[in-house]
């Protein structure tokens, strides 16, 4: 993790935030390909990645554009309201694991919402090539959501970019099958948005090679539930007793309370955070564990708990 410089901090749509970093002394930041995302801790502590949305031929500043969740875990409020110009913040390297492939003769881009910030810098490194076509269908619920959409409307974009809209409608849905009925040959598929979205478009691309279609998800089951109820947590070295609040994750909690658990894509991805569960039973919410591991680990990143305490091996 190394700090860098907030120089620029903007309202680009409703809700959403455009953060500009820098290195505080001026120098080059890593390079980084389309697609790519780094890890931000946030104000309150909590670590949350973000895809880079600005162009990768750059090496001077850093690009995030993040939407408030007043719904989610807490990380996008911490940023959006607790940090501003002239702050820094500790950020990791960046990341790719939905990277452009340069077998694809063609890119077809489904971005949802906030899901355009990757397509965003996959576009700047498409015409920066200017070798390899491309076409973004930007779905967004009205044109005040949608982020980025002067350049994306912009008259070098037509032929390039469809702009849809439903405003709340769900008989406005776009069409999306007309997109896939008939795979085309060298085409590749990027898809970036909400769990329904990536849902549709893998039910519309079931007859497409798997190669070729690309999904990117910062995780799995992140949101809280509606039914989400604080539960108790024993960490069985010690006996200490923590109780996890409705709204905060395992992880977070046992920060709070001086107790680190590695960690690292805090999304339940990448596994880093597995702990031990001695007793009780996991509401189990991550991509990492195998069916076999559920029984007796669980990720304190995103899982929670079905019985009223979970025995740790902490």
């Amino acid at each position: 993790m190394h700090p860098l410089l907030i120089t620029r901090k903007e309202v680009i749509a409703k809700d959403v935030f455009l953060f500009e970093l820098k290195s505080p002394d001026a120098s080059p930041l890593p390079s980084f390909t389309a697609g790519a995302h780094i890890a931000v801790q946030v104000p309150n502590g909590s670590m949350r990645h973000y895809s880079l949305c600005s162009d990768p031929g750059r090496t001077d500043l850093y690009q995030l554009a993040v939407k408030r969740e007043d719904d989610g875990r807490g990380g996008s409020k911490s940023l959006i309201d607790g940090a501003n110009v002239g702050d820094t913040l500790l950020t990791g390297t960046p990341s790719n694991l939905f990277e452009l492939s340069e077998k694809a003769k063609s890119f077809i881009l489904v971005a949802g919402g906030i899901g355009i910030t990757p397509m965003r810098a996959m576009i700047h490194t498409l015409e920066a090539e200017g070798i390899r076509s491309f076409k973004l269908y930007y779905l967004a619920r009205t044109p005040e959501s949608a982020a980025f959409l002067d350049e994306l409307s912009a008259p070098e974009m037509k032929g390039k970019v469809a702009i849809h809209h439903t405003y709340g409608d769900p008989s406005k849905t776009f069409d999306l099958w007309s997109v896939f009925e008939k795979p085309v040959a060298g085409t590749h598929v990027y898809c970036c948005g909400s769990k329904r979205l990536m849902d549709e478009v893998k039910d519309m691309t079931g007859h497409w090679a798997s190669s070729a279609v690309h999904f990117e998800s910062f995780g799995a089951d992140t949101k809280p539930h509606p039914d989400d109820k604080p539960f108790e947590v024993e960490l069985a070295r010690t006996g200490m007793k923590v109780v996890v609040p409705a709204n905060r994750s395992i992880l977070d909690t046992l920060r709070e309370h001086s107790i680190r658990v590695p960690s690292s894509c805090e999304s339940g991805t990448c596994g880093s955070c597995k702990v031990r569960l001695l007793k009780g039973e996991a509401d189990h919410r991550d991509l990492a564990l195998l069916p076999e591991e559920q029984e007796d680990h669980i990720m304190v990143c995103v899982s929670r708990a079905k019985s009223n305490t979970l025995v740790l091996d902490l």
